[in-house]
């Protein structure tokens, strides 16, 4: 019989799992395991502290439905998105850096074409959007798909407005014969993240803020080359310092210029890495 307790309970959990077939999956638990023990010996983890973690995360899955996801604001605001993200994107020098998806993102985007107002009566400044798609050796990427999408200038997406009868500032463009793309849509501004749910209370009492930088999302998807998810920020923005999900990165911060008229232009070029496939 066991006599299990706080020394050996480590080990005995690990040879449970050691007959795992996927050798993958094997890694992960092992490592997993070994980490979460690691923890709650470090911090010498009360049993009020667990279930207070039980209870937070559970509260996380209520919360989260098909317009909310709340798993991925905490995720992002660990800053566990971003370090998953730059493990796996390290692409060459001259390649477009990646940064966190978010949870804003909606498939079945409306199609538009080149030109097109993406905004489709989002409330705010109005800004064109131009630029190209090119490979790592500088060579246009035609039909590229770029999708993109963005907050209105009350810092709301269309998800989180539920009376809309129709998507608006996201929609899916394709590059020309040259690789190049333009649109009109309206200036990206900062906005919090959802903070009315235990990810808000989390960063409450971690005196932290829930902001993030003003941004324009993209996914842009070509055959021969890796999907490129990023976002371009607005250089004069506030907390591109102190972006709540650590998604800032130097090379995609650029200015949003204001014209005569008023409006805005934002000049972006993306650059693809081929895909090893």
């Amino acid at each position: 019989m066991l006599d299990l307790n706080k020394d050996n309970i480590t080990q005995v959990v690990l040879e449970r799992f050691a007959n795992t077939p996927d050798p993958r999956l094997k890694e992960i638990m092992s490592s997993l395991i070994q980490h979460l023990h690691g923890f709650a010996r470090d911090v010498k983890l009360t049993e009020q502290e667990w279930a207070q973690a039980i209870d937070f995360l559970t509260r996380v899955g209520h919360i989260t439905d098909d317009k909310r996801q709340e798993f991925i604001l905490l995720s992002d605001t660990l800053g566990l998105s971003m370090l998953t993200v730059a493990i796996n994107n390290d692409k060459p020098e001259g390649c477009t850096e990646s940064t966190v998806f978010g949870p804003f993102y909606v498939s079945n985007a409306p199609e538009y074409a080149l030109g097109d107002d993406v905004a489709n009566g989002a409330n705010g400044t109005p800004c064109f959007v131009k630029g190209s798609v090119k490979g790592l050796d500088g060579e246009p990427v035609a039909g590229a798909s770029i999708e993109v999408w963005q907050s209105d200038d009350d810092g709301s997406y269309d998800v989180q407005k539920p009376h809309l009868d129709s998507m608006q500032g996201r929609g899916v463009l394709h590059t020309d014969s040259e690789g190049n793309y333009y649109f009109r849509s309206i200036v990206a501004v900062p906005y919090p993240i959802p903070d009315d749910g235990p990810v808000g209370q989390m960063l409450n009492l971690t005196n932290n803020h829930p902001w993030r930088p003003a941004h324009l999302h993209f996914m842009i998807k070509a055959d021969g080359y890796e999907t490129l998810v990023t976002h371009v920020f607005r250089r004069d923005s506030r907390y591109l310092d102190s972006d709540v999900v650590f998604g800032v990165r130097k090379s995609l911060v650029v200015d949003w210029v204001e014209q005569a008229d008023g409006t805005y232009l934002l000049e972006y070029d993306f650059v693809l890495n081929p895909s090893n496939s």
